[in-house]
């Protein structure tokens, strides 16, 4: 047991980057508050388990976690296809286990474990990580994972692993070349897949996907339809202007107050942000998600343990890339894709989830720390 949590001094722990954490969720709790008051007390719930769930997983040796790798990859495989054959199917898509009461989205938690999976397998071939073969092994791995989730259907939180892994492989080592020469290839590839999904008659997607992408290119012909929410979201926003309407308004003319915006407590969290806390309480969220963002990625550059530096750029990742598309739903800026707003949405698995990778990260930065502690009194005595 020793072997698995260590002794770690106290003050290497990243207070920083809990506290910066630890303001989103309370902003978060309050626009729930506000969206959905009876849904409040279970996020304040989930904050106080995720914050133990984190310290707890901070005083684990994470590269004892890693050596399992291949065990936390075949739990994510097992509950997505458990989830496919035997979940609960809400608006047309099957992506939750029901639970005494409480729902499980195992999507949310196969984003934690491919990260721990590929944080050791990029080290552990970090030697190849300049192929092109590698690179191919990689997708090939995560494809099973990938289709699952595409089958849900969750077509958002499918390019949002696939964002992950690439962030991970570029830390990892990935060639400059090879991941430039992709980048040629995907970004035309984007643009041509989305002159054919919107052609009369393309089967490429499903027709609410398909419905989505129109409705994110042409809002005006579809503002009675699908494009409802994410007008009614910008306007919203608005509507709040530099200092907003207060929270919890009363104000007649809250959209948030008349049943304008559905889903507000999740995938438009940020629409009740932006509405009662003005152009100032928006950019707070963001200056933060954005903060937590830099330090990740900067503690990943300082790590010197390349599974430790790949765990923590796929975290970082995870919170930097879906933070973006979330606020780029809400503002119009992107296709409406259901995904939360990292600890800011009411969602217990996906609040668990990245506590617990947060807590993962801060033992790397312990040991690193500590690490670098021992070097320099080494150098010192001798």
């Amino acid at each position: 047991m020793r072997k698995l949590f260590p002794t770690y001094r106290f003050r290497y722990t990243d207070f920083l980057l809990l506290g910066l954490v630890v303001c989103l969720n309370l902003i978060g709790i309050a626009a729930i508050g506000s969206a959905s008051p009876e849904r409040q007390p279970r996020q304040i719930q989930g904050m106080i388990l995720g914050l133990v769930l984190c310290l707890f997983c901070s005083t684990i040796d994470y590269k004892k976690v890693l050596r399992w790798y291949w065990l936390w990859y075949g739990i994510s495989f097992l509950a997505l296809l458990a989830v496919i054959a035997a979940g609960v199917t809400r608006g047309g898509a099957t992506r939750w286990f029901s639970i005494g009461g409480f729902q499980f989205q195992p999507s949310e938690a196969a984003k934690l474990l491919l990260i721990l999976f590929y944080a050791k397998f990029i080290m552990k071939y970090k030697n190849r990580m300049k192929s092109f073969g590698f690179l191919a092994l990689c997708l090939l791995i995560a494809a099973p994972q990938l289709f699952l989730i595409y089958q849900e259907p969750d077509l958002s939180t499918t390019i949002m692993v696939a964002v992950i892994l690439a962030g991970m492989l570029f830390v990892g080592g990935m060639s400059g070349k090879l991941a430039a020469g992709i980048v040629v290839v995907a970004v035309p590839s984007a643009v041509i897949f989305l002159n054919l999904v919107v052609q009369e008659g393309s089967t490429l997607l499903d027709d609410y996907q398909r419905g989505r992408i129109l409705a994110w290119l042409h809002p005006e012909d579809y503002a009675t339809t699908i494009a409802y929410q994410t007008m009614n979201s910008i306007m919203a926003i608005g509507s709040g202007q530099l200092l907003g309407k207060g929270y919890n308004t009363n104000e007649i003319s809250s959209l948030l107050n008349s049943g304008y915006i559905s889903e507000s407590q999740t995938d438009f969290i940020f629409t009740v942000i932006g509405e009662e806390f003005g152009f100032i309480g928006a950019c707070i969220v963001v200056l933060l998600l954005a903060l937590v963002a830099i330090r990740l990625f900067w503690t990943a550059r300082e790590t010197k343990d390349t599974a430790g530096a790949v765990l923590t750029a796929g975290v970082g990742t995870w919170i930097g890339f879906q933070g973006f598309m979330n606020i780029a739903v809400a503002t119009g800026v992107g296709p409406n894709t259901g995904i939360p707003l990292p600890f800011v949405s009411y969602g217990l698995t996906s609040l668990l989830c990245l506590y617990a990778g947060l807590g993962f990260v801060m033992n790397v930065r312990m040991q690193n720390k500590q690490q670098h502690r021992q070097a320099f009194d080494m150098g010192v005595n001798l």
